[in-house]
């Protein structure tokens, strides 16, 4: 399993064809409380970069960026009864959506995690 980085602070973690995307703990502490998440819609065919969701905090709403190309998969129905989630376990329970990857050599050009802890500071 590989996980890569958005500078944006989304995370993909990627086994095979598939992948789990989510915001960062770093991401979540910025935000604070998170109180409301909308989700993608199944099925949506999003490329790399597109608004894939939104994160909604006692802050500032967020937008979440796909980091690869591919289609919405599975959504994390959780979340809307209990955002929290994200705040207890952004890269576990609190994943938001699995995407099955379209163009996997988009992963490249995101960050492994030595250089996400160098920009999540």
């Amino acid at each position: 399993m590989t996980i890569r980085f958005t500078k944006d602070h989304e995370y993909i973690r990627v086994d095979g064809s598939s992948a789990i995307v989510g915001i960062t703990n770093f991401a979540q502490e910025q935000l604070g409380d998170i109180v409301f998440v909308e989700l993608p819609a199944l099925g949506k065919v999003l490329k790399q970069g597109d608004e894939a969701a939104v994160v909604e905090s006692v802050k500032a709403a967020s937008e979440i960026y796909c980091p690869a190309s591919g289609t919405v998969a599975e959504v994390n129905t959780a979340l809307s009864g209990d955002p929290s989630l994200i705040n207890s376990d952004s890269e576990g329970a609190g994943w938001i959506f699995k995407l099955t990857l379209s163009a996997p050599a988009e992963l490249d050009g995101l960050l492994d995690e030595a250089a996400y802890a160098g920009i999540a500071k």
